[in-house]
């Protein structure tokens, strides 16, 4: 049987916006934290809200998320998602399309993770009248009571967006992209400890990310930037997928 398909009828589909939110990680005085700006704007104007903005007629998604942190916040990242440049780890989170997720018309958007080691203090720009980097524990909270309330629905996509960090580092390098060019497994064991919320035996961590095949490689070099004995530095090594996983501990 043939069915015929049903004529276009532009007045049954009102023109609608895409825009990009960002997620952007790092790690500061061993906490996980996000940037926030602050709305300078309507609506939700005064509210800290995740960087982003409109998409472009003449630019691709990942284009617009590179260029809405470099003007809200001054950061760079790189606009290929999955590379990484200058230690910037760019990725696609997701899309939220709730038809009353923005209240000036419907609102499509592509969500962004970046992540990155030692970020600079961010400088506002755009339509945001302030910027900063927040912990993500005092963001989200225990309860979505807890946490600080961001506009629009930027609490869930910045809660799915710290879930896919915390998930992604138990198979995959990532970790590494919050770690600076060569790093101690200290300075690696900090970062799972503060992505993940955890305390990790260092023992136990350096047994199983020095035994993982592909994980690390020696720089050859040592540092006692951490005080102590000098400690062995390394790079991230060529692996994409670790084999076993860093499993999560239960918090």
């Amino acid at each position: 049987m043939i069915v015929a398909m049903s004529r276009y009828d532009p007045s049954a589909f009102p023109p609608f916006a895409v825009t990009v939110d960002l997620v952007v990680l790092t790690v500061r005085e061993h906490a996980l934290c996000a940037l926030l700006v602050k709305r300078g704007e309507a609506p939700f104007q005064g509210y800290w809200a995740l960087p982003g903005g409109f998409v472009r007629p003449d630019e691709g998604l990942a284009e617009a998320a590179s260029r809405e942190l470099a003007e809200e916040t001054g950061l760079r990242a790189h606009s290929t998602p999955g590379q990484a440049t200058a230690g910037a780890h760019l990725e696609q989170l997701a899309t939220y399309g709730h038809p009353q997720r923005d209240p000036r018309m419907r609102v499509v958007s592509v969500a962004y993770l970046v992540l990155a080691p030692d970020l600079p203090t961010p400088r506002p720009g755009g339509d945001a009248s302030s910027a900063r980097w927040a912990p993500v524990g005092e963001l989200l909270g225990k309860t979505p009571s807890d946490g600080v309330p961001l506009a629009f629905d930027h609490g869930q996509i910045l809660a799915d967006g710290v879930e896919r960090a915390r998930s992604k580092i138990e198979y995959s390098s990532l970790a590494t992209a919050f770690c600076p060019p060569e790093f101690t497994v200290g300075e690696l064991r900090r970062v799972y400890e503060a992505v993940w919320g955890v305390v990790l035996d260092p023992r136990n961590f350096h047994r199983k990310v020095t035994g993982t095949p592909g994980f690390l490689l020696p720089s050859g070099g040592t540092t006692t930037r951490q005080g102590g004995r000098p400690a062995q530095l390394f790079t991230a090594g060529g692996a994409t997928v670790l084999n076993p996983p860093m499993l999560r501990p239960e918090s």
